[in-house]
């Protein structure tokens, strides 16, 4: 059934298919048969008809035809190919800005051609530029388009360079003829695909859409066609989803009874009383812990709402019950954070605290790795460094993954097993300071049982967000130093290449110069990714104390940094960023009792995308809202990096087009996994045959 739709089927199997397109639809993540049969059109274009060359009008997009008289290479400030055609109304110009010399040969003198494209004004024919093209016979070409392909619309994909829309097409095309070879069989109950077109119509209907269909619908899901396949996929990967859960509720765990030895002690300690959301989210942790399976939860909370006194809490009860605890941070920054604050709170209980990261040397990394196996280490904090083989416990009982988007399936599954111990796993606690919307993560955290801590800590400060752009500088430099001289800490958050740590660096490390220059009374100081661990430490350790006034820094003081003096937030080139980046590097700020504010400063023009998100910024300071609103903007896979989370690498499913089916489909997939066990099984070898791996991840 994992064959259904021909997924066993390389795709150099196919005719016209070599190793170089193979390589070419690869990159678009088409393997197979199947991944070709569900690389469904981006969009459709209607080519049925032609116009008289004499009669186009500008920004008009149609198929014109004739023959050509002229073809020639010109040179300007490029290369260029111009054919000029002509039909009995007149002469127009098809313009190739990117051309080989086999497009030269067949779009010779004396052919026929049929171009569709936008007509432009040229300066003395109307013009296509770059237009989808077709040498015809001259009998073709009289026909009027007599070809039964021209009576549909055309479809267009996404593509890659060097992958052509007719070879897209062609192939396409061939699938479709080996697909009807071999009738696939139907997966979904009878309940259910009787509401819905069999496959290969669906298929048909997808790729060669009739004059009449509407297409419109097909783009926004909303045809029976695409229907049926949004509803398989969404099927299988929650069942998939329940599968895990199922496995994860017949692993053992050991179960944690509170003793209250470290607890009790910890909480007088504390400066401060946990909020009602806090305490709520604790004691779902602790039922959870009780029990003999594992505990999956996740813990969703807004910057800022006390995640990592949650955190502490949950180790407390590991470690009273004799179990270590290990916390995963994704940067060094913010597992050094951690490691400062549980040294802060732990070691006054005894409770030894210890960091493992990838830059520590050879010689500690072994210190660290012997006392972990000994069981001398309660408490681990680190960096991915805590994934390598060397590295085994003795007794882990609860993994916390902070972050947890930033880590990828296997290596939340390679902590999994490193816990496994006399059939015991560990419990997991995942937490994230990424919002995400609830219908969404329905579905990204189907297999995770959820809390919220839906409610900020007393003396939290509501944040001040302002948009200006750069050539308002030397304001926001003056406001920058009235903030320091009156006992104010600043950050200056430089994000002018955020792709590239190397990149950063360097202009962090020129606006470090320039800030000198122009407040050389003030203390400023400068983090970012490439300096040493230590260098990093001292350098926000000195930040803490007060004894930096300004610190200009890269993105990495995007998670867990706590600086409660610092009200003022400057987040240079803030176009670049997307909504939650800047959510998270605003909740920086706002942390103390002062009045705080968020400088948005950005390079002129903004895009309309840049406008969308400054405006969600000033008027929102909600996580939920704006991690909708950064859905609808960036779309799910960028939103939540879907193939670093182990979230299924969706073929069909738009998350944001199709959110309002995932109650359904929720419901849907216990009836099926309930009722219909093979079907369920059947779905998840055609859609996830990978499946597997998700298990217990």
């Amino acid at each position: 059934m994992a064959d259904r739709l021909l997924n066993h089927i390389p795709l150099a199997k196919l005719a016209g298919i070599g190793p170089s397109l193979e390589s070419k639809f690869s990159q678009l993540g088409i393997k197979s048969v199947q991944d070709l049969l569900l690389h469904f059109p981006l969009r459709y274009e209607d080519r049925s008809t032609s116009s008289a060359i004499g009669e186009v009008a500008i920004g008009e997009t149609t198929t014109i035809q004739g023959c050509i008289i002229k073809s020639e290479i010109i040179i300007t400030k490029r290369k260029m190919l111009l054919c000029h055609i002509q039909d009995d109304s007149g002469i127009a110009i098809l313009r190739f800005l990117h051309f080989n010399m086999g497009m030269k040969s067949s779009l010779a003198p004396g052919k026929w051609v049929s171009a569709y494209g936008e007509i432009k004004s040229g300066s003395h024919y109307p013009e296509i530029i770059h237009p989808q093209f077709k040498i015809q016979s001259q009998k073709e070409a009289h026909s009027a388009f007599a070809d039964a392909n021209e009576e549909r619309f055309t479809p267009i994909y996404s593509t890659t360079h060097g992958l052509t829309q007719n070879v897209i097409r062609k192939a396409i095309q061939s699938a479709l003829i080996l697909l009807k070879r071999n009738p696939p069989d139907e997966i979904l109950p009878t309940t259910l695909s009787s509401r819905y077109l069999p496959v290969i119509e669906s298929l048909d209907i997808v790729h060669n859409p009739s004059l009449t269909t509407d297409v419109e619908q097909l783009i926004a899901g909303e045809h029976l066609a695409i229907k049926r396949f949004i509803l398989e996929e969404l099927l299988a990967y929650h069942l998939s989803m329940l599968l895990i859960k199922f496995d994860n509720q017949r692993q053992h765990s050991y179960p944690m009874h509170i003793t209250q030895h470290y607890i009790r002690p910890f909480l007088a300690a504390l400066p401060f009383e946990p909020t009602k959301a806090q305490k709520r989210v604790v004691q779902d942790i602790y039922q959870d812990m009780a029990k003999s399976v594992p505990m999956m939860r996740l813990v969703q909370g807004d910057v800022g709402s006390g995640k990592t006194l949650v955190a502490a809490l949950a180790a407390l009860n590991a470690i009273e019950n004799k179990q270590q605890v290990v916390l995963m941070a994704p940067t060094e920054i913010l597992a050094e954070q951690h490691f400062h604050n549980f040294c802060q709170w732990f070691e006054p209980l005894g409770i030894k605290v210890e960091l493992l990261t990838g830059r520590l040397t050879a010689k500690n990394k072994q210190l660290r790795y012997n006392d972990i196996e000994l069981g001398e280490i309660s408490m681990l904090i680190g960096t991915h460094a805590v994934f390598v083989d060397k590295v085994k416990f003795n007794h882990l009982g609860l993994v916390i993954i902070d972050e947890q988007h930033r880590f990828g399936v296997n290596q939340r599954l390679s902590l999994w097993e490193k816990g496994a111990k006399d059939e015991c796993h560990p419990h997991q606690l995942i937490m994230t300071a990424t919002p995400i919307p609830r219908t969404l993560a329905m579905t990204v955290y189907a297999d995770l049982d959820v809390s919220i801590i839906d409610e900020l800590p007393p003396g939290r400060t509501p944040v001040t967000t302002i948009v200006i752009p750069n050539s308002r500088r030397d304001e926001i430099i003056e406001k920058v130093n009235n903030a320091c001289l009156n006992n104010r800490q600043v950050y200056w958050v430089c994000t002018l290449v955020e792709e590239s740590e190397t990149l950063d660096a360097q202009a962090a490390e020129m606006l470090v110069e320039e800030l000198r220059l122009l407040l050389p009374h003030l203390k400023i100081a400068l983090v970012h990714g490439k300096m040493k661990s230590d260098e990093k430490q001292t350098v926000m350790k000195a930040f803490k104390s007060g004894e930096t006034q300004l610190l200009v820094a890269t993105t990495v003081i995007e998670v867990g940094v706590d600086v409660p003096n610092a009200s003022l937030m400057i987040i240079e080139n803030a176009e670049r960023l997307g909504l939650s980046q800047l959510h998270q590097l605003r909740g920086r700020v706002g942390r103390g009792s002062a009045i705080s504010y968020c400088v948005l400063m950005y390079q002129a023009p903004l895009s309309k995308v840049a406008q969308q998100r400054m405006k969600v910024m000033r008027e929102s300071s909600d996580g939920f809202v704006i991690a909708q609103k950064d859905l609808e903007i960036r779309g799910s896979g960028e939103i939540l990096g879907t193939r670093q989370m182990g979230v299924a690498n969706f073929k069909v499913v738009d998350l944001i087009r199709d959110q309002h089916l995932i109650s359904d489909v929720q419901q849907a997939s216990y009836y099926i996994q309930q009722d219909y066990p093979e079907s369920a099984q059947q779905l998840i070898e055609c859609w996830l045959p990978e499946r597997q791996k998700y298990i217990n991840a």
